[in-house]
């Protein structure tokens, strides 16, 4: 069984485009932030409703769809609000409802192996940053007690991470869309076998650049969001 593992797509077709150029795959699992940042949500959010055998809802796709605040970073806030405002005309109210209904967690089974998926945290399933790869083993230990999954998927920080924990492992794909680890490549994992591998994949970040600008924002808006889809940071 081979499952594709994506996250934090964050409205950016191109890169989703590249990633399902290059992998095939039995299953997929989102694990949030379908919208916000980018320019393509209703290419990203029809694609998803259409495909994924398993997706929760992030932050961002919570503000969107109920109002809520995003609690994302000071430098990123104005960021997520200007490009969730444009969303919110782009898309259509199913599209917008899919966002809302969404479950905050997943299980499933794939063969003999139980996945459990959520955003940011099983502790906090939208808002907590505390999962990222320099974090303390005991810190993670605590954040996943008493779950009965062999792997425990989530995102929220656009960091990826493999941490394996006796016979549970933690996998962050890291951010299809928005990646902020120094890499602009799109990241994401694939799980085959019980093995888990993260993987990067270049894609036209030009592209999404000049639809952003296209998008109805501030032009210091689309300049931000430009320096961190070329940088990765």
């Amino acid at each position: 069984m081979r499952i594709l593992v994506i996250s934090d797509l964050h409205a950016n077709w191109p890169a989703l485009e590249a990633v399902l150029a290059a992998e095939a795959f039995e299953r997929l699992v989102v694990v949030g932030d379908l919208v916000s940042y980018g320019p393509h949500p209703r290419e990203v959010v029809a694609w998803v409703r259409g495909h994924a055998t398993a997706t929760v809802r992030g932050n961002h796709d919570d503000a969107l769809a109920n109002g809520s605040d995003c609690r994302c970073a000071p430098t990123s806030k104005p960021l997520a609000e200007a490009t969730r405002a444009a969303h919110r005309r782009l898309l259509q109210p199913e599209d917008t409802q899919f966002l809302g209904s969404l479950p905050q967690t997943a299980s499933l089974r794939a063969a003999d192996q139980t996945l459990f998926a959520v955003h940011a945290s099983p502790r906090n399933h939208l808002y907590r940053y505390m999962l990222t790869p320099q974090a303390p083993e005991k810190h993670i230990r605590r954040e996943v007690a008493g779950l009965r999954a062999d792997y425990v998927l989530l995102g929220h920080t656009h960091l990826p991470m493999i941490r394996r924990l006796g016979r549970r492992t933690v996998v962050n794909p890291g951010s299809v869309g928005q990646p902020r680890d120094g890499d602009p490549r799109a990241s994401y994992a694939i799980i085959e076998d019980g093995d888990v591998v993260l993987k990067r994949i270049a894609y036209d970040v030009e592209r999404t650049i000049r639809d952003l600008r296209a998008l109805p924002v501030p032009t210091q808006i689309a300049d931000g969001l430009a320096s961190i889809l070329r940088m990765g940071r």
